[in-house]
């Protein structure tokens, strides 16, 4: 080449590096969508909406909160990677991130290739919640119960692949029971279906049941977690219930389209820690009985591959199966 020619190159390089650094600093000039799996009043939706305001103030542009309900999380999982990876669409995802690529083994993406985690958000043990006219207080009582009615028993749970359907095929592999599973658009929709009369059990996270736990609308058997939760000082752990070594978790995070610019990637994870950092974000999160967890977004990825492995060999040894 030219000395010309390597001037001319190096003022196209220089340009466009400029041009890239101009783009990046003017992010966001436009809203910003959040992608949540689940239904209004889910966690995930709760955590969402929790965040997004408080990333509108800092990011000086509307959030929005858009439900993409179905499959467990892979209608929206699918919008976001189909979507244009400008750094304008994100989505809030739980555990079934990582418990989807077992489960279903012909996902239209690649769970760990098609997305980057950007922020790890929270987690929360699930609580297992039975009807009051069960007439069971504690986890082996119902054992037994379920044992004598084989299949006669419903759970249900926010959708095939969602945290809580695991958490169900998780106890049933762990207490020799078969449970029928009733899946619902969000956990929540569980709860409320115990409190009808129309299923027996269920397994949200701990912020969804406590209200209607607190009420004595529902019984409270245990925490999974492995220790006791502060919001139900008196509901044992799963473990302290009878069952050795039962633990299950649910966790949440921010992910991207994995084509996204890195720097807007980083923008955004170094916002959402901000943002983690308030009191009243922090206050909120304890309400709801979650437990603030945060990585650098270079361990992101990685936490959410080893995720798939633990929740998938989990998903194997369940035996669970798409309905």
């Amino acid at each position: 080449m030219s000395r010309i020619g390597k001037v001319v190159l190096a003022l196209a390089l220089a340009l466009m590096g400029t041009t890239a650094g101009a783009q990046d600093a003017s992010y966001p000039s436009k809203p910003v969508r959040i992608l949540v799996p689940f239904s209004a009043g889910s966690l995930v939706d709760i955590i969402a909406r929790m965040y997004g305001e408080k990333l509108s103030a800092r990011l000086g542009q509307p959030v929005i909160v858009e439900n993409r309900v179905g499959s467990g999380g892979i209608v929206a999982s699918q919008a976001l990677v189909g979507a244009n990876p400008d750094g304008y669409t994100f989505q809030m995802v739980s555990s079934s991130h990582a418990i989807n690529p077992t489960l279903y083994p012909k996902l239209p993406y690649d769970t760990a290739k098609d997305m980057s985690c950007v922020a790890l958000v929270a987690s929360s043990p699930t609580v297992i919640v039975v009807r009051n006219d069960l007439g069971v207080k504690t986890v082996r009582d119902f054992v037994t119960l379920a044992q004598k009615k084989p299949g006669a028993m419903n759970y249900g749970s926010g959708g095939v692949g969602t945290a809580a359907h695991l958490a169900g095929e998780y106890f049933m592999s762990q207490t020799g029971t078969k449970l029928e599973h009733i899946p619902y658009k969000g956990v929540q929709e569980a709860v409320t279906e115990i409190l009808g009369g129309r299923i027996e059990l269920a397994f949200p996270p701990v912020g969804i049941a406590l209200p209607q736990v607190r009420a004595n609308k529902v019984v409270a058997l245990a925490v999974t977690g492995s220790e006791r939760s502060p919001l139900l000082p008196d509901v044992p752990t799963a473990q302290e219930a009878g069952l050795p070594g039962f633990e299950y978790g649910i966790w949440y995070a921010l992910v991207a389209s994995s084509k996204t610019p890195k720097p807007i990637m980083e923008r955004v994870a170094a916002e959402m820690r901000a943002v983690a950092a308030l009191p009243e974000i922090r206050d909120k999160l304890v309400e709801q009985g979650i437990l603030q967890k945060q990585v650098a977004l270079k361990e992101c990825d990685r936490f959410v591959e080893a995720q798939i492995k633990e929740l998938g060999a989990l998903v194997v040894a369940s035996g669970a199966k798409p309905n």
